[in-house]
């Protein structure tokens, strides 16, 4: 299959080389600094980029991603990789069948078998976090996005499912789909596909390996859940130490069944101040630091470093939530639209969200805050995936904004005003920026509107937006796998990571997004995804930020980085890198 023009865009490197021969400092360490925090280990929950890194690093998949292509793989605890051609795939699209690698061990001790792989699909597929990245294995696996229904209540039967989606045969594992499913090759190589030694997460406390009892553990609470803090993959690397908000540190794990990494130690340290993170990289005190757009001009600057830019398949937003968590909720104020605060259901009226629309500069913010570096996107189905299209968008005009906001809750916002508070996660400038673009442009149309903007730090963050306790927060998404399934339904069907939180209910929608995964047709899908795209602009979800391009910064003689639109700055995969 020919890879999009946009794929192949990933592998343009753009080096800035100098000081050559300059001293490498501990050959045997690589240091990263980063500003985001992580709020578990525990490949069923984990849904964050600065989670990921942590679990790719640590546990493995079947497959994985082959250099930087994003629908090549290659096998890791697979022995190959499935095919219609050497009958791993069937012909119908509805069973994969894996064999699985001997003489892989676990950290703890453990030796891989095919149980565990089988047991490690169904206890990820019953714990189905709310707002956590099961919806991909059940929607291929089980035909469902979620264990629960709306109303959260346990699907009839869910379990039972489950556990005839994936069976062992001798020293194979067969994956059975109700239906074709065409990304889930993708999806296997994503962190919620990871593989548990199943005595070991049995005695921490996971799922018993009971069908019956699987309810039991179905949906745990976020910071409860048995594997948050402890780890025993099959990875490259075990974890040392996790300090949180502070450093998390690997160390090279010896009974690797694979080539051993050069790096014996990797540290991920958590560094929020960009003059920090500089003066770090000036030093080499870090191999690398996290480079928000607005310093890449320092960046670039400075001597003996390698950078590369690297498109990425990611999108970011600010999104109303329709339906506000009121209790104790300081960023509503008063809860009433009083011109103290706003009411729970202030962003049902779409005249507000029209507002917040044309109040976004996109032009001053493409070039003020990422200097021109960054693809500035209409919709979710960002540039580089299938059925893309270029929908319209809301030109800046504070004109227009008052008027609908004179419109809004027929005349009351414009006569009382209101109060509330903007949310973005520390340390991510690009997002700050538009968090106080669109505070203080809402703000000069009547001195009655009063908007704060917080900054809140990642793990908060997370468990705050799942709580709807945020009437706008600024957030992103970043790829699982290349198909604008997995843009579209996070963003916008009721069930979606995201449209959940927004309490975002349309039944059209969510048709579309269902019929879009379940059509094989490309021109049927074409057609979903534009009218898809075309409702993200007509009902004003949300506003669309950026698609951001990376650039990536390292000390020149650090090495073996391949870089992947599917991963973010925040990801490393710690086995390629050696330091010379």
């Amino acid at each position: 299959m020919k890879k999009p023009v946009y794929v192949m865009a990933c592998l343009l490197m753009v080096f800035f080389t100098a000081v050559v021969g300059a001293q490498v400092k501990n050959p045997e360490t690589f240091v990263l600094a980063d500003y985001r925090t992580v709020q578990t280990i525990d490949p069923a929950t984990s849904y964050d980029v600065a989670g990921s890194m942590r679990i790719w690093n640590l546990y493995e998949t079947l497959i994985f991603f082959d250099g930087s292509s994003t629908e090549e793989y290659v096998p890791l605890l697979a022995a190959e990789v499935p095919s219609v051609k050497n009958g791993g795939i069937s012909a119908d699209g509805r069973t994969y069948t894996f064999k699985i690698r001997n003489g892989v061990k676990f950290h703890e001790g453990g030796e891989l078998t095919p149980e565990d792989v089988v047991y490690s699909f169904k206890r990820n597929m019953i714990v189905d976090q709310d707002g956590g990245p099961m919806w991909m294995l059940l929607e291929a696996l089980t035909g469902k996005g979620s264990t629960r229904d709306k109303d959260g209540k346990i699907i009839d039967g869910i379990f039972e499912i489950i556990d005839k989606s994936v069976e062992t045969q001798g020293n194979k594992v067969i994956l059975h789909l109700p239906k074709p499913y065409p990304p889930l090759m993708s999806i296997l190589c994503y962190t919620a596909s990871s593989v548990l030694d199943k005595e070991w997460a049995i005695s921490k406390g996971c799922w018993d390996g009971n069908i019956k009892n699987a309810a039991k553990y179905n949906n745990p609470a976020p910071g409860h859940e048995p594997l948050q803090k402890i780890e025993n993959g099959t990875g490259p690397f075990k974890m040392k130490l996790w300090e949180p908000a502070k450093q998390f540190v690997f160390e090279r794990f010896d009974d690797y069944w694979g080539p051993k990494s050069q790096i014996k130690t990797g540290i991920v340290k958590y560094v929020k101040e960009w003059s920090t993170r500089k003066l770090m990289l000036q030093n080499g005190d870090a191999d690398r630091v996290v480079v928000d757009t607005p310093y890449v001009p320092e960046v670039r600057a400075m001597k003996g470093l390698t950078l590369y830019e690297v498109p990425q398949l990611g999108y970011t937003a600010a999104m109303f939530c329709r339906s506000i968590n009121p209790a104790g909720n300081p960023n509503i104020g008063s809860g009433k639209l009083d011109g103290n605060g706003i009411p729970p259901n202030f962003f049902t009226d779409i005249n507000v969200r029209k507002a917040f629309l044309h109040v976004f500069d996109r032009e001053t913010y493409k070039k003020d805050v990422f200097n021109d570096l960054v693809i500035m996107p209409t919709s979710p189905n960002v540039e580089g995936l299938p059925y893309h299209k270029e929908v319209p968008f809301y030109e800046f005009d504070l004109e227009k904004a008052a008027e609908y906001m004179k419109k809004a809750w027929g005349g009351k916002v414009w006569e009382k005003g209101f109060k509330m508070i903007i949310t973005h996660n520390t340390g991510n400038e690009m997002r700050e920026a538009g968090a106080h673009m669109l505070a203080e442009n809402i703000m000069s149309l009547n001195p009655k509107f009063q908007i704060d903007v917080r900054n809140v730090e990642w793990k908060d963050y997370v468990v705050k937006i799942r709580d709807f306790q945020y009437p706008l927060f600024l957030s992103g998404w970043g790829a699982d796998y290349a198909d604008p399934h997995n843009f579209v339904y996070p963003f916008m069907h009721s069930n979606g990571y995201y449209g959940r939180f927004m309490a975002l209910k349309n039944d059209e929608i969510d048709k579309l997004c269902d019929a879009g995964i379940e059509t094989a047709d490309p021109a049927k899908r074409k057609t979903i995804y534009a009218k898809l795209q075309d409702i993200w602009y007509e009902d004003a979800i949300g506003v669309p930020l950026y698609q951001q391009i990376v650039v990536r910064a390292y000390r020149d003689y650090v090495h073996g980085f391949v870089p992947n639109a599917m991963f973010t700055d925040d990801n490393e995969i710690l086995k390629r890198i050696y330091k010379k």
